[in-house]
């Protein structure tokens, strides 16, 4: 991976993915950059479940996801969801160039809290890290506190750290050749 491409899915704030156009190089030494173009979420809504499809919106991205070496990361403030859950964070395609988040659920007025951007910007980022672990082969950690750390619960999500654990860090970098490795790698502090 040396380019993460963010692309807004439906309306997106411009300072929340600006945000992360700044701090996702900070974490992996990658060029990040903003697509210009939006794509528009609601053939992927299922009235039934009055939310959206996360694994169509990335069949969509895939056709979309140039050039080798680029991850796509999609934003979007719509709820998602995969069949066998009643709603997710994100989702990512293992090993694939395509990742999405949703800052739907880690906004604070969803839980019936005051807003608190920075509390969101930060849920935003730790999802995002998370997703983009996962394109990079990368399954859930048993360490809480890791990036990769499972989360079912917006609770779970604050108890994680922003990088990766030493474990995930070390597998990442025994699947890659070292030379790329190390140069993708060299931003997360344990």
């Amino acid at each position: 991976m040396n380019l993460v491409r963010l692309l807004p899915v439906g309306k997106v704030e411009p300072s929340l993915i600006e945000g992360l156009r700044a701090a996702i190089p900070q974490r992996f030494k990658v060029r990040c950059d903003i697509l210009s173009v939006e794509l528009e979420p609601g053939s992927f809504y299922h009235p039934e479940r009055q939310q959206y499809h996360s694994s169509e919106i990335l069949a969509r991205m895939q056709a979309i996801a140039r050039p080798q070496g680029c991850h796509l990361l999609g934003i979007t403030g719509v709820d998602l969801y995969i069949p066998i859950l009643k709603y997710i964070f994100g989702e990512a395609q293992v090993g694939g160039p395509c990742a999405i988040v949703s800052f739907h659920r880690l906004r604070q007025e969803f839980y019936g809290l005051d807003r608190d951007d920075k509390i969101l910007s930060e849920r935003l980022l730790k999802e995002c890290i998370h997703e983009l672990g996962h394109t990079l082969d990368l399954r859930h950690c048993r360490d809480y506190r890791c990036a990769m750390a499972s989360a079912h619960a917006v609770e779970w999500i604050d108890l994680r750290e922003i990088e990766l654990c030493e474990s995930c860090s070390a597998r990442v970098q025994s699947r890659r050749p070292a030379g790329k490795l190390r140069a993708i790698y060299k931003g997360f502090i344990p």
